[in-house]
């Protein structure tokens, strides 16, 4: 019997196509590179590494299964840079931000081209992404976010208010549309790279947690029953890294994101207008965020419920969403013409950092050790031009990747515990309140507006205040 907290996609996925039966590590071995973590991030960095450099002996090593972990419990969202503009010019300047959101927003048909290439049957469907408005105050701060990234060349985003009605809800008041996004399969893709990564020669283990990191020159990974031995490690370990690495402990925060999937239902989406791949996420703080499915589920999820303290990956993230009345109230919501026919709900922990962007880079007394994460809910392409920046700083390559300023380390740090938890659940409520209050189309609170802020400045979309 399947466990209650397996991953949607994965059943659906196994079920399709079966998978692959990888052993566990039982021996001593030795490697030129070792990666942590059999997610996207470690699959998409040990393939662009072989790309690159085919006689490099690359292992990976996967606690669970590969893409157990956020990999396989995402939405299947493809969505870029697009809205990051503010942030990523902040950080790292004009020309720097508009780059990495072109690259992030050809990533997304890289990503298809990738598969096509590969026969890798991910359910891509590049239908774009829709960011709407469901009160004024939203629609206010939409067309500011859309007024804002046209002023400054990031032109992506389109005003079609035919794309409203495609949105599916009727709750949607204002839309804007980016063409470069869209959804996927996330468990097909993890077994399709798997797939890639295996025929390039990459050694993979499932099962094999690491148990230590000595941090020596060479490296040793440490497992339950062998070890590694390596020139350079990779940790590909995402919201898993804070526990791993004192120095990354407060670069990232965990948060859940809680997720329920219906069941098939094509006609009642099609008589809908939802028979479509797009990406849709209204303009909350602690998002809604939906997509249909290619056999006619409709997925829908809410970022932002839960925080752990001293970013631990706890029982909660691998079990089926605590918040299940809330998502049933948001469903009936945005589809009051739905049944609540649903499969199953999960949940899952985002790594956000302390600006909203991921970073990659390597220890400070370590060099041959590099690390990537803090997608902050936006890893399904961005893990993709994590490949790129890992296997650059891997590989020593002297590139438009390794020197960006992306691939310098965390730019910001989270207040220590327990002022991080008492100062996240204050604005959590904070934004609960604002944003109820607007729902009800009132003026919010200006503390509460003040206190969500402090969201804001992390959320998915940016502008200047």
């Amino acid at each position: 019997m399947t466990p209650a907290f397996q991953p949607f996609w994965f059943d659906q996925a196994i079920t399709a196509q079966g998978e692959f039966s990888l052993p566990a590590l039982t021996t001593e071995t030795s490697a030129d590179v070792a990666i942590v973590g059999g997610g996207f991030t470690g699959l998409w960095t040990a393939i662009k590494i072989k790309q690159q450099s085919p006689k490099t002996q690359v292992v990976i090593i996967e606690k669970d299964r590969c893409g157990q972990g956020a990999s396989g419990r995402n939405g299947g969202c493809m969505l870029t840079f697009s809205t990051k503009y503010a942030s990523l010019a902040k950080h790292y300047g004009h020309d720097e931000a508009l780059r990495l959101i072109r690259l992030s927003e050809q990533a997304v048909f890289d990503i298809e081209n990738f598969c096509q290439q590969h026969n890798i049957d991910a359910e891509i469907r590049l239908d774009g992404s829709l960011y709407t408005a469901t009160n004024s105050s939203q629609a206010k701060q939409l067309n500011g976010l859309y007024d804002f990234l046209k002023q400054r060349g990031v032109n992506g985003w389109h005003k079609d208010h035919s794309r409203q009605v495609r949105g599916g809800s009727q709750k949607n008041l204002d839309a804007i549309f980016n063409p470069a996004a869209g959804s996927l399969q996330p468990a097909r893709l993890v077994l399709g790279l798997v797939k890639v990564a295996l025929s390039l020669g990459v050694n993979i283990y499932q099962h094999t947690p690491l148990t230590r990191l000595e941090r020596t020159n060479p490296v040793v990974l440490k497992t339950p029953s062998g070890s590694i031995r390596c020139n350079k490690c990779v940790l590909a370990t995402n919201a898993w890294t804070p526990e791993l690495v004192g120095e990354l402990k407060r670069s990232i925060v965990l948060v859940s994101s809680d997720m329920l999937i219906t069941e098939p239902m094509p006609e009642l989406l099609k008589k809908a207008q939802l028979n479509h791949g797009m990406a849709v996420a209204d303009s909350r703080i602690f998002v809604h965020y939906y997509r249909t499915t290619p056999d006619g589920r409709l997925m829908l999820g809410k970022g932002g419920n839960y925080f752990s303290y001293g970013n631990k990956m706890r029982p909660r993230f691998d079990l089926p969403s605590r918040y299940q009345g809330q998502l049933r109230q948001a469903f009936t919501s945005f589809f009051p013409a739905l049944p609540q026919a649903f499969a199953r709900s999960w949940t899952g922990a985002s790594d956000r950092s302390a600006t909203g962007l991921p970073f990659f880079g390597a220890l400070k007394d370590n060099p041959n050790i590099f690390y990537g994460l803090g997608y902050s809910g936006n890893g399904v392409v961005q893990s993709f031009l994590g490949g790129d920046f890992l296997s650059s700083l891997v590989l020593d390559l002297d590139n438009s990747w390794s020197r960006s300023p992306m691939a310098q380390g965390p730019l910001g740090h989270f207040p220590p515990e327990p002022i991080l938890s008492l100062g996240a659940n204050m604005v959590k409520s904070a934004v609960k309140r604002k944003e109820r209050m607007e729902d009800l189309e009132q003026q919010a609170y200006w503390l509460d507006c003040q206190l969500a802020k402090l969201a804001a400045s992390a959320g998915k979309a940016d502008k200047n205040n």
